[in-house]
């Protein structure tokens, strides 16, 4: 499937949350991944980010069967490109 997380924690806990993000998705803005990710997969990374996360911290996943069923457009800098070679 394919995933958009957004995620808004607090700035003690963003460097933890990062590292796990970009271990399972590619990075495109400050707490924005996006990419394709197994169910199974996508649990994990829903356990471990329960796991760093506290009471008002959030976690937002957007999901569809693929990509192409989504229209992106970027307009102004884009953060980081997207590349499909980890």
């Amino acid at each position: 499937m394919y995933v958009i997380l957004v995620y808004d924690v607090d700035q003690k806990r963003t460097a933890k949350m990062l590292k796990l993000c970009r271990r399972y998705l590619s990075w495109i803005q400050n707490s924005v991944f996006e990419g394709e990710i197994s169910e199974v997969q996508l649990k994990y990374l829903v356990v471990e980010a329960k796991e760093i996360m506290q009471e008002k911290d959030s976690l937002i996943l957007f999901k569809s069967r693929d990509e192409k069923w989504l229209e992106k457009e970027i307009v102004g800098d884009e953060k980081a490109g997207v590349s499909n070679f980890l």
